[in-house]
């Protein structure tokens, strides 16, 4: 579980150690250089560096514009990792501060940079390797959420009760493992039109996929996937002799562990059931196009066997908010009400494009999730957000703002969404996972590359579409 490592070393101590070796100069209204020296990153981009000065000319706010030199290109300057052979592109990103790649973090830290591939060849070779790269992660295990670059390593975790290999970091059974490298895909060709990373390793990996999601709509059997770890956090193993709780085979799919690496308590994750949906039509898409037919059709048929499953078992009556999205459910009736801030998440649905954000469920899903009434909505001197039992009480994640910033169609929101986040980054110039909703400078994780990354994309959106909130 990625997060435990800074955790276990008292974050909240050696965050506010952070900031104040920063020394961050409001009062002057200057605002000390924090991002990697030129000559230490691991990949530069001049178009990305060429959007960093056309952002800081035309926006005034010098915070904001500060902001995003540190952040928007965060996921460059010291994730990226070039492991290309002669014959064939290959990228490795690690999340931050754990060496490991995530199949979701990596997807969505390079998801950003994708409109500016056309203007640098290097970008569109660094996303087609983690394409590739990716493949050949999910052929190896499917049910394997992150990975080392060296494929002989035996990480913290290889003690874990389930099917181990070397050169597998963590293996949470998570949906959205495999959703998110369809949809970094997906949109890579839609804005190149290359099919080059659509050979057999990434058709396999399509098979696999498709096989693991059947194999977890449990209609026959558990399947092969179990879990469990010797462990005091109870989040972080499956009850119920590793397989979890029980399920009602409806035709949704289980997902063990959320994005957030917590365990699931009733195993249909409905915000991942609704990725899933949207990523398996993307990859019959793709399939199509590479005249795969015959397991274009299967995903097809998957996605709409779940969409009904999630329309007819996903949706509730909430007693002040009306039909609303679970976040949990088990088929047999019983669901969980609460919103995580990893995405997918609820919130994030039309971030992902897996609904509208006119769809009146989802409307309705979102006042409750930004509500006293989710468990994991924080309010407090500093800000009010979306934690999540990962970290605890009281902790918000500004991930969970930018989301909400994201799908919001309230200018007035989104103004204040940014001006949260400019105003917690508790000193240090980057997003983290989360801090304290009464002060900023008690954060976990001084070195989230995905946030930041995150973060520069609603800058650059925002500054493209409504600059006039940029203030």
């Amino acid at each position: 579980m990625k997060r435990r490592t800074f955790l276990q070393q008292s974050a909240v101590l050696g965050a506010s150690v952070l900031a104040s070796k920063l020394s961050f100069a409001t009062e002057a209204n200057t605002f000390p250089n924090v991002r990697v020296a030129a000559d230490k990153r691991h990949f530069s981009s001049q178009v990305i560096e060429d959007v960093i000065k056309e952002f800081q000319k035309n926006v005034k706010n010098p915070e904001l514009g500060w902001l995003f030199n540190n952040c928007f290109p965060n996921t460059l300057d010291t994730t990226i990792y070039d492991e290309s052979t002669a014959s064939k592109k290959l990228t490795y990103v690690i999340t931050g501060d754990i060496d490991a790649m995530w199949l979701r973090d990596s997807s969505a830290q390079v998801c950003p940079y994708i409109p500016f591939m056309k203007k640098d060849p290097k970008l569109k070779n660094l996303i087609l390797g983690l394409i590739n790269k990716q493949s050949q992660c999910i052929n190896i295990d499917p049910y394997a959420n992150a990975f080392y670059n060296d494929p002989t390593k035996k990480g913290e975790w290889f003690s874990d009760h389930t099917k181990m290999k070397p050169g597998i970091h963590e293996r949470k059974w998570e949906i959205d493992s495999l959703c998110y490298p369809i949809r970094l895909a997906h949109r890579y060709w839609k804005e190149t039109g290359d099919t080059t990373p659509f050979d057999a390793e990434w058709v396999k990996a399509q098979e696999n996929t498709y096989q693991t999601f059947v194999e977890q709509q449990r209609k026959e059997n558990l399947g092969p996937y179990n879990f469990s770890r010797t462990t005091s956090r109870g989040t972080d193993t499956l009850q119920v002799d590793g397989w979890g709780y029980p399920v009602n085979p409806i035709g949704l799919i289980c997902s063990s562990f959320r994005p957030s690496d917590d365990c699931t308590i009733f195993l249909f994750l409905i915000p991942s059931n609704l990725f899933a949906i949207k990523s398996l039509r993307q990859s019959a898409e793709i399939l199509r196009k590479i005249n795969n037919t015959e397991l274009a059709g299967k995903m097809e048929r998957l996605a709409n066997e779940v969409e009904q499953a999630v329309q007819k078992y996903g949706i509730i009556d909430h007693p002040q908010h009306g039909r609303v999205y679970a976040f949990e459910v088990d088929g047999f009736g019983s669901y969980m009400m609460m919103d995580d801030a990893n995405v997918p998440s609820l919130l994030a649905l039309p971030y992902l494009e897996s609904v509208d954000v006119n769809d009146e469920v989802y409307q309705r899903t979102r006042n409750y999730i930004l509500s006293k009434n989710n468990p994991f909505f924080f309010k407090g001197t500093a800000a009010e957000g979306v934690g999540g039992p990962h970290i605890g009480r009281d902790m918000i994640w500004p991930m969970a703002i930018t989301m909400r910033a994201f799908t919001s169609t309230n200018d007035e929101e989104i103004r204040t969404c940014i001006k949260t986040l400019a105003a917690t980054h508790g000193g240090t110039g980057f997003m983290h996972e989360s801090f304290h909703k009464d002060d900023p400078k008690k954060f976990t994780r001084h070195w989230f590359a995905w946030a930041n990354t995150l973060f520069g994309e609603l800058l650059w959106k925002t500054y493209k579409e409504k600059p006039h909130l940029l203030v």
